[in-house]
């Protein structure tokens, strides 16, 4: 028994905010600088009223469309999110609930950056063990609620936005090899080390991050989990119809790609266009690609994320 990907979809709030709208706004920044650095053109951000199973809804009934799949045959949702509606119960029941499913599992994965590729790993082996038939898997992100508009280093960065798609079983070969990773030595280079105590937030409740050490490690562990999808299938990297790495920055896209000696004309970016939206970002790329016809059934594609933790992972598939 194997998972295959059936249907795909994405979903973006709001109208783009550029650069330029940012300096409207008052953040000390310009256009130049943040493209030349991040590749970072514009992001989505939500309004008050909207939350990540508000994303997560709109993105997965694209993907159940996509698919012929009725909310109601689904028996397991997995929603990837550190941006959650509360702090339970988890989005993944909320979304299960505005989707109109009874009875399915249901639970939330965090694991920041790297979420969706956790949860994809996590709803392969379901598939593969037999006991689940139809998987939605979600990452969804509302990071403008945890961003310090006063710090223009990170708030440029993020973006609000969710992805969705449909895992079925197959007797064909679907996802073909699945890897991930964490080490928490590395927590403080990348966090939003506050929490909630008493009704009153402790500590520092924004996102933090050292953006130079974050690189660093960033392209070396999506270098090497890249490679150890592929070592276990036995193909070369070259053989990889398209990359989707999570989109962070265009910096650590090009540095990535070029230690696995591929073009660029092999890897999708959609950073450009909403920044990075977290655990949403590799669905989103990937729901872009396919609509516009650049990935084609039978096709390998990897997907790769990084994230806080540290977190890191990769999903090899036959699309």
């Amino acid at each position: 028994m194997f998972s295959r990907i059936a249907g795909v979809g994405s979903y973006l709030p709001g109208l783009p905010i550029s650069n330029a709208d940012l300096v409207q706004r008052g953040v000390e920044t310009n256009d130049d600088w943040i493209v030349t650095r991040t590749g970072i053109k514009a992001r989505h951000l939500a309004d008050a009223n909207c939350t990540s199973s508000d994303l997560a809804h709109e993105a997965s009934c694209r993907a159940l469309k996509s698919a012929g799949v009725d909310a109601s045959e689904l028996d397991l949702i997995i929603v990837a999110t550190s941006t959650p509606d509360f702090i339970f119960p988890s989005t993944a029941c909320l979304l299960q609930s505005k989707l109109g499913n009874h009875g399915a599992m249901a639970f939330d994965v965090q694991a920041v950056c790297a979420g969706f590729v956790y949860a994809l790993s996590i709803a392969d082996k379901f598939i593969r063990s037999g006991s689940h038939k139809k998987v939605l898997v979600v990452g969804a992100e509302v990071f403008s609620r945890i961003l310090d508009w006063d710090d223009r280093s990170t708030c440029v960065l993020f973006g609000d936005g969710s992805g969705a798609v449909v895992l079925e079983a197959s007797e064909s070969p679907g996802i073909l090899a699945t890897a991930a990773h964490a080490d928490g030595s590395h927590h403080g280079i990348l966090s939003v080390p506050g929490s909630v105590c008493g009704g009153k937030v402790t500590g520092d409740p924004f996102l933090r991050m050292d953006g130079q050490s974050v690189f660093k490690l960033a392209v070396r562990v999506l270098a090497d989990v890249a490679k150890e999808c592929c070592d276990f299938v036995g193909v070369s990297p070259a053989q990889i119809d398209w990359l989707i790495p999570h989109q962070a920055n265009i910096r650590i896209i090009e540095s990535t790609a070029k230690k696995l000696g591929l073009g660029m004309d092999k890897v999708i970016v959609t950073v450009d266009r909403h920044g990075n939206t977290s655990a949403a970002s590799i669905p989103l790329a990937l729901d872009v690609a396919v609509r516009d016809g650049r990935i084609e059934r039978g096709q390998k594609v990897l997907l790769e994320g990084v994230g806080g933790g540290f977190t890191w992972g990769a999903v090899l598939l036959e699309f």
